[in-house]
């Protein structure tokens, strides 16, 4: 980490604004960068225990696993787990239960892990803790990332507004209540009604509501003829589990009329009756319930000046296939590393630029592929008749294998210079043979250089970047021609090589310059190693 000092005039290097997930990791992300002094504010006094999000795809679980997140999280997953094998009822036939497998669902089709195919080019090396994705409650997972925060040393502020800021050419004036504090940068990362979005002006356009979806963990009674997992009707759609009490319900006839009001039993119980068709059901508590509908936007552009969005703040969508956390999670690693590299001052303000360009078409594909789901869970003719298509797809395995690959994430990668093929790219998780994998070097949120010759780095390459850049030499059993990669703090290959393709020294030059900063002298040296 930098001992560069917060700029002058300025309390904070970064204010962003919301401490939900997203917001949580890319103050984290920050402090790893070298950010010294980040603030986080959240109007909240304590952590959403609202029903929300819980599963996490596979950029999200290799991001925690190489920041080493992932065995304080071991516990909350064993814990679902047995709460998913209870209300499942899975056994392995001699009393013990076995882990019950999930590939997804793609408009409430399940995907059956039997038929998926992982011998694809998209998983050649990944992460082994990752597969698919992993059931995990958001709830938890912002307790584990705030946990995170605080060690890093992030200051995070519960109970507190933002209520309006105004930049400058030198940085932000924020106000919080009845204070105002001096920032380098200011973050919305508050949600899909984002105060930062409105105040700073950036257009919000896409596609109007047209349903009221429910979530909610309730208590139930006469519950025994709904049908567990997810179920079409006449009328829309309805899911009950996988844990106990814990119901969703889709009606296609409008969108709420106020859909922040808080959900009563009543109201919850009257859908869950029209959409399952079972009258005897009863709600007779609500422990978290919420609304949502399918209404997609996302802003036109990620950053105004020295504001800028990640997460809800930037795109907002239905649930369907539990895109959103995710999408905003790979927000925060993008944005996290960049920023604090042009607050330390090794990077100009044109890297931010970058975060747009990579961020917005996977957040634009994330619309879409919420908006199909839409399209096949109407419940009239037409939709009913290609749901079934897209059933009978779903069922072979090569459907099987498109879908989890898409729902899974695992083909997200950006448009970086470069012809070889692992450039921008996720990098590999690639066994070492010093008996470490890859994902590990990455802890510290630092850009990685590895060559996988045998041979040491020259000094004349490394030395112009030693406190930003770790060097690693060694060799991988399992990619013998591989000869060099050099990998971002994101976890994405800037650059690569192999021992059979001609020398790439401008363009190892160009992408040490670019994504590391600093001078760029002795870069050509690498391929001569």
């Amino acid at each position: 980490m930098t001992t560069q000092g917060t700029e002058q005039g300025t309390e904070y290097d970064v204010v962003v604004a919301g401490a939900g997930p997203v917001g949580l990791f890319l103050a984290a992300e920050l402090r790893l960068g070298g950010a010294l002094r980040v603030l986080v504010v959240e109007r909240l006094t304590e952590v959403d225990e609202t029903i929300k999000a819980g599963w996490i795809n596979h950029p999200s679980v290799v991001a925690l696993n190489r920041r080493g997140l992932l065995p304080e999280l071991a516990a909350v997953r064993e814990a679902v787990q047995e709460r998913l094998r209870a209300f499942q009822g899975v056994s392995d036939g001699d009393g013990t239960t076995e882990r019950p497998r999930f590939a997804g669902h793609f408009a409430g089709i399940m995907l059956d892990p039997e038929l998926f195919d992982d011998s694809g080019p998209e998983w050649a090396d990944a992460d082994p803790a990752a597969g698919p994705g992993l059931v995990l409650p958001q709830a938890e997972l912002e307790r584990a990332l705030g946990r995170w925060a605080e060690r890093l040393g992030v200051e995070v502020r519960r109970g507190v507004e933002l209520t309006g800021f105004a930049q400058d050419a030198d940085g932000v004036a924020v106000q919080l209540d009845e204070r105002t504090v001096r920032a380098g940068w200011l973050v919305g990362c508050d949600g899909g009604r984002s105060t930062v979005r409105r105040l700073a002006g950036f257009a919000f356009p896409g596609t109007a509501p047209e349903i009221t979806g429910y979530q909610a963990l309730a208590e139930l009674s006469g519950a025994e003829r709904l049908k567990a997992g997810w179920n079409t009707t006449d009328v829309g759609t309805y899911v009950h589990g996988p844990f106990p009490g814990r119901v969703l319900t889709v009606e296609f006839d409008s969108p709420p009329a106020d859909r922040y009001a808080p959900v009563t039993a009543e109201e919850l119980e009257a859908s869950l009756r029209r959409v399952s068709g079972v009258p005897e059901v009863r709600v007779t508590g609500v422990r978290t319930a919420t609304r949502f509908t399918d209404n997609a936007r996302q802003a036109t552009e990620y950053r105004r000046g020295r504001v800028l969005l990640a997460g809800d703040a930037a795109h907002v969508h239905s649930p369907f296939g539990g895109q959103g956390l995710n999408l905003g999670l790979g927000d925060a690693l993008n944005l996290g590393w960049k920023l604090a590299a042009v607050v330390g001052g090794r990077a100009p303000e044109s890297l931010l630029d970058t975060y747009t360009a990579e961020r917005h078409p996977i957040g634009a594909w994330v619309l879409d592929w919420t908006r199909a789901q839409i399209a096949l869970m109407r419940p009239d003719r037409h939709a009913r008749a290609l749901r079934r298509v897209v059933e009978d797809l779903a069922g072979s395995g090569t459907g099987t294998t498109y879908l989890v690959n898409r729902v899974s994430g695992v083909w997200q990668r950006y448009d970086l210079p470069g012809g070889y093929p692992l450039t921008g790219a996720s990098a590999p998780d690639l066994p070492l043979s010093d008996g470490t994998r890859l994902g590990e070097h990455l802890h510290a949120g630092r850009p990685l250089l590895l060559g996988l010759t045998g041979s040491p780095a020259p000094d004349t390459l490394t030395a112009p970047y030693t406190d930003r850049l770790t060097v690693l030499t060694t060799t991988c059993p399992t990619r013998p021609t591989l000869k060099a990669l050099l990998v971002r703090p994101d976890g994405f290959v800037a650059w690569a090589a192999d021992t059979d393709g001609e020398e790439d020294e401008d363009g190892l030059a160009a992408a040490l310059e670019r994504w590391v900063g600093g001078s760029g002298a002795g870069a050509r040296a690498l391929t001569r190693a």
